[in-house]
């Protein structure tokens, strides 16, 4: 790995930067909200603002938010939820349409 792009969210500094910098990984910071740039990313960030954190209603914590965006994430997002990229079929059947990769059912 030669380089690393990211948005600038803080998740990307901290105990990333140090390994990155000793490594010599170089990093390019995109501006915020830079769909041109980097589309996929942004796709993923709004479909999670309007399909999950939209609906959210637990506790505001951040560990109990956590497990709760996992387990939408693995189950519905990975699972059931059909995506335009892979022909309307989850990340799931994709994969086990595919064979790429032999999905436990």
């Amino acid at each position: 790995m030669r380089a690393i792009q990211v948005d600038g969210g803080s998740e990307c500094y901290g105990e990333f930067e140090d390994p990155r910098k000793e490594y010599g990984i170089k990093l390019f910071v995109l501006p915020p909200r830079s769909p041109k740039l980097n589309g996929m990313v942004e796709r993923l960030n709004r479909t999670f603002r309007e399909e999950f954190w939209a609906h959210y209603e637990d506790e505001v914590d951040l560990a109990t938010m956590r497990f709760h965006l996992k387990r939408w994430t693995e189950e519905v997002y990975n699972r059931k939820r059909p995506h335009w990229s892979l022909g309307y079929r989850s990340p799931w059947e994709y994969l086990r349409d595919t064979g790429l990769v032999e999905c436990p059912t």
